[in-house]
């Protein structure tokens, strides 16, 4: 498997003016459904994306390893080159960047998830039934700004059914185990130190959890919260630096912003649509040489077991797709952070659908872009950090290695 060496890289990188578009399709990859036997990418209609397939090289993407189930932050990491094993970020500080929250040394901020249970405490919803932001928003004015043993706790609304928590005073571990045990027929787990300098960051989480149950009792859906993900301010390496790009970032969905951010990338102002992503893209062309733009929809109604609506979501955004070709860009690269196939309701460790297109990739005979095609694709099969050297390479902004 293998792992880039960023210093190694930006040995190598080069400033020019070519530009490389990155279009993440969040859970892009499936598996075949029980009636049809396709899965969501070979039962959509996507004629742009195979048209452009047909014009690149393909192939399939591990996100992490063969075998092993990626999370949102390892998975775009990786493709943003970063080896998702040595930075590992918890989702609670992403969570927290993406909305513009200043963590400061010492904190600790948890994503948070506001649930269903019912009587005896079993979760019966993770997501709330996906309450709207709005919502949300009135639920954490109430369990926030809440002082447990000399540690003040904040609840910020993030979007829909989402929150992040974030822990402030002196003696703070994000060392602790999550709440959240990711599966209906549960009760939230207890937070546990993961070593003894922790037991009191636990302590205070599990004292403010039963404070939240008690807040909440009165309401139907959203009447608790699961955490998961806690960590404190990240510190990587620029992409900036590493890549000598100016790299911007176009995403609806507060976390990625966050994870974009994490990296040094500009974090351009955009609407909810994956149309109000592509004209902040065109709007914004010029003054970037990479961007990232997110696409959740698919993510979503793929972890929420719908099938057809992912399908829905593939053909919405293959519509799209000319307005992004329509730029000329030297390198267009389109992959997913890992994949979520309806059937399984959530994410999977199966390989991921990836294309590389420019005028110096070496076109294979891919003719579709699916998982079953892919696989016959002339990238093989990579790891997902491999993909930025090779945008780099396509936009001819590596130079030789050696004499």
């Amino acid at each position: 498997m293998s792992r880039v060496n960023l210093q190694f890289i930006k040995g190598l990188a080069k400033t020019t003016p070519s530009k490389i578009i990155l279009l993440v399709v969040d859970g892009l990859g499936g598996l075949p459904d029980n009636v049809s036997g396709k899965t969501e990418l070979e039962t959509a209609n996507t004629p742009n994306l195979d048209l452009l397939a047909a014009k690149s090289i393909c192939g399939l993407s591990d996100p992490v390893s063969p075998g092993i189930t990626s999370g949102s932050a390892p998975g775009h990491l990786a493709l943003f080159g970063y080896d998702p094993i040595t930075y590992l970020i918890g989702r609670g500080a992403l969570e927290a960047m993406g909305i513009d929250f200043p963590l400061m040394p010492g904190d600790v901020a948890a994503r948070g998830n506001f649930c269903t249970v019912d009587k005896e405490g079993i979760i019966t919803d993770r997501r709330a039934g996906r309450i709207l932001t709005e919502q949300s928003t009135k639920l954490c004015d109430l369990i926030n700004n809440i002082t447990i043993d000399g540690v003040t706790v904040l609840a910020l609304p993030v979007k829909d059914h989402r929150m992040c928590l974030v822990l402030r005073g002196k003696g703070l571990s994000s060392a602790i185990s999550d709440s959240d045990p990711q599966q209906v027929g549960m009760a939230p787990l207890k937070v546990l130190a993961d070593n003894p300098g922790a037991e009191r960051t636990a302590e205070i989480i599990n004292k403010y959890l039963e404070r939240v149950k008690e807040i909440l009792s009165s309401y139907e859906s959203a009447n608790m919260l699961l955490l998961r993900g806690f960590d404190g301010k990240p510190e990587l390496p620029a992409m900036s630096e590493i890549y000598k790009l100016k790299p911007a970032a176009i995403a609806s969905y507060p976390m990625y912003r966050g994870l974009a951010r994490a990296v040094g990338m500009e974090i351009l102002k955009t609407g909810i649509s994956v149309e109000d992503e592509i004209a902040t893209l065109k709007q914004h062309y010029a003054n970037h040489d990479f961007f990232f733009i997110h696409i959740k929809e698919t993510d979503a109604r793929g972890e929420d077991g719908d099938f057809s609506a992912k399908v829905k979501a593939l053909e919405h955004l293959d519509k799209l797709i000319p307005e992004i070709t329509a730029l000329n860009p030297d390198v267009i690269v389109v992959a997913g952070d890992h994949s979520t196939p309806a059937t399984m309701k959530g994410h999977s460790w199966h390989s991921v659908p990836v294309l590389i297109h420019s005028q110096w990739c070496r076109p294979d005979a891919v003719q579709q872009f699916t998982e079953l095609a892919c696989i016959y694709g002339g990238l093989g099969r990579i790891a997902a950090t491999d993909i930025m050297p090779l945008a780099m390479a396509n936009a001819l902004k590596l130079n030789k290695y050696g004499a």
